[in-house]
């Protein structure tokens, strides 16, 4: 199959696969502090204060059993790095003290969310720790809780279960990650969030990006949560008939989520395939005669890629591994433009950290490289590939590649058994690459540090009355006021839905009632516009800014007028208190002759317009008739030949 015949956007076919698909949705919370200390939310700018390194290593489960992700993290072998802020870290992040007693704050908003998707609150939250071992959380687990279950959300005249809605900590923020040196910054580690994990109702890729963002958008609108890049993560589950759940971990974009979850399906469907073409190849998996040698002399001081890597002050190795009746299989096209190939090649980057692609050279592919054939006549006249035997290079310290070697054989050995479960990451090509083993159950275990929490009915019922309309009926009720679908889907991501609400509602007679189009433009399409070139409306008054956009429509203002004034009021020229009186012309008088001195004494440049926004600010502190006040300082400017 060539990169070409992937049908990304043929959702019957999919679906004829037995496409499911489910979310887990990481939303920040909108908090001062963090979730099990004092520290203060946000992120910062600022150089780090000091450094700590740590190794993480597995523990057993309550159950006795080491969960296999964290084994695997274990092979990585990885120094991590933290990077620490004086204003954003405490000990409790570094895990030298125990954890304050969990945020009320946040359990209140986690409440909110959970009951705003039908759930049924939870009487106790248990604090349960999750294993971490990528050292993005320096205790090596997260601490979660349940707040509610069996939730739902109307989609499309059909239910979506929330199955669960949980609170937790947020992880750090990788700064960079090569070989085996990974660095992070903590000034994002342990910022509540909560994680919405939907069932696997979504029945096309369409759908999951659709629902997507309907329980994102749902969110925002409340303004419980925090809005920015990187407040907001998606995590993708994906299966289909006779495959297994494949989690895409950190889906950039909404956006993203269709292509990426078609060609997940894709592998899944190449990869079953495979797995018969496997068992006919090996009947007995585990009897591959495996093959390999040392190369790393014909390499040295050759100019092609590997040669060029032999260069390092560190010393490396070339090995070659004899992959027999194995042609077909690495050849065999799993993604657009990604084959079998690739996979072999993620799991070397991530576990054996030979992280410079390319970190596999395949014979069968050696037009992709500038390793000349004289080179690779050396290799085949030492392993002696058979007709469909393969061989793969790998260059990399000694240690390093006896792992990629082992990763390799236990990667093949899984064709026998179809789609493993695995968590694949998001590379922003529409496809994806392998970052570690699915997590399973003996990850998560008791917290002995924090204390059980009751959740009373009273303060739920208390919470139940705050929740607001959801998301979804707004968008019932602003469809009914005759928008159309594209301004709906704006308002729903607006900080100005609220305005326009208030407008709808109060232009609900005739005088008004066709305008509420150009009203819902206004709310989205100008004040993004405005917001874009530095104009901040959203702490301006909003009793004041429906005036202000009821004035227009009652003065017939301009486009670029109405702009002029809301960018008076986003400076905080208009006095959202501002009296109510008629300005007279003696007032508007002596208010241009004192204006005049002032303005002609603060600045050397007499500017019309720059003294027209500062005579407007004067007047309009005191004076809310925006229309009357601009259109007399215009005629008067119009009439004035110089401000000197």
């Amino acid at each position: 199959m060539s990169k070409n015949d992937f049908e990304l956007k043929n959702y019957a076919l999919l679906k004829s696969l037995g496409f499911k698909c489910g979310l887990e949705i990481h939303q920040q919370l909108n908090t001062k502090n963090k979730l099990f200390c004092h520290c203060p939310v946000g992120l910062t700018g600022a150089p780090h204060d000091a450094e700590i390194l740590r190794h993480m290593r597995p523990t057993l489960s309550e159950l006795g059993e080491y969960d296999g992700t964290a084994l695997m993290e274990f092979k990585t072998k990885k120094n991590v790095i933290y990077r620490l802020y004086r204003e954003r870290t405490c000990t409790y992040e570094m895990d030298d003290t125990p954890p304050f007693l969990v945020n009320q704050e946040a359990v209140d908003i986690a409440i909110k969310l959970a009951l705003l998707f039908n759930c049924k609150i939870v009487d106790e939250l248990h604090v349960i720790r999750k294993q971490y071992l990528d050292g993005s959380i320096p205790t090596g687990f997260q601490r979660t809780m349940i707040i509610g279950i069996d939730g739902w959300v109307p989609f499309k005249g059909k239910k979506i279960e929330i199955s669960q809605v949980n609170l937790e900590e947020e992880a750090c923020r990788e700064v960079s990650d090569i070989g085996h040196c990974i660095v992070f910054a903590t000034d994002r580690l342990s910022i509540p969030l909560v994680e919405i994990i939907t069932g696997a109702d979504m029945k096309d890729p369409g759908e999951a990006a659709e629902v997507c963002r309907l329980l994102g958008n749902a969110m925002k609108v409340t303004g419980l949560v925090r809005r920015g890049i990187g407040t907001v993560r998606q995590d993708v589950n994906v299966s289909i008939t006779g495959g297994d759940r494949v989690e895409i971990k950190g889906v950039h974009k909404v956006g993203n989520i269709p292509d990426l979850t078609a060609s997940e399906a894709y592998r899944q469907q190449g990869l079953l395939e495979l797995k018969n073409i496997f068992r006919e190849h090996f009947p007995k998996p585990g009897e591959i005669p495996y093959d390999e040698a040392v190369f790393t002399l014909n390499f040295s001081g050759t100019a092609n890629q590997i040669g060029r890597r032999l260069e390092s002050d560190h010393p490396l190795k070339v090995v070659g591994l004899k992959l027999p009746r194995m042609v077909d299989i690495i050849s065999y096209m799993l993604q657009p433009g990604r084959d079998f190939g690739f996979e072999l090649s993620g799991r070397v980057r991530v576990i054996a950290c030979i992280d410079t692609r390319p970190n596999l050279f395949f014979y069968s592919q050696r037009e992709k490289y500038d390793i000349p054939e004289e080179l690779w006549n050396n290799v085949v006249d030492e392993l002696k590939p058979e007709r469909g035997d393969d061989i793969v290079l790998i260059c990399g310290p000694s240690e390093d590649i006896t792992t990629a070697i082992n990763e390799i054989k236990i990667r093949i050995s899984e064709l026998a058994s179809g789609v493993p479960n695995e968590t694949r990451q998001d590379i922003k090509d529409g496809t994806t690459d392998f970052e570690r083993i699915l997590p399973g159950p003996d990850r998560m275990y008791p917290d002995t540090d924090h204390p059980p929490v009751r959740i009373a009915g009273e303060r739920v019922d208390a919470l139940r009355t705050a929740v607001g309309e959801p998301l979804w009926e707004k968008h019932r009720r602003w469809s009914e006021l005759g928008l159309h679908e594209e301004q709906v889907k704006a308002l729903s991501l607006s900080r100005f839905a609220d305005l326009f609400d208030r407008l709808a509602k109060e232009c609900s007679d005739k005088e008004y009632s066709g305008y509420l189009k150009k009203m819902a433009h206004i709310c989205t399409g100008l004040f993004v516009g405005l917001r874009r070139r530095g104009y901040d409306l959203t702490k301006c008054d909003t009793l004041h800014l429906s005036k202000i956009i009821k004035g227009s429509f009652n003065g017939n203002w301009s486009y670029n007028k109405l702009k002029q004034i809301l960018i008076l009021a986003a400076d905080g020229i208009i006095d959202t208190e501002a009296s109510e009186m008629t300005l007279t012309d003696d007032e508007f008088n002596a208010a241009w002759k004192s204006s005049l001195t002032e303005f002609a004494g603060r600045n050397s440049n007499n500017s019309k317009d720059k003294f027209r926004r500062y005579f407007a600010g004067k007047l309009l502190a005191r004076y809310t008739d925006v229309r009357d006040i601009l259109t007399r300082i215009d005629a008067r400017l119009a009439s004035t030949s110089s401000l000197s």
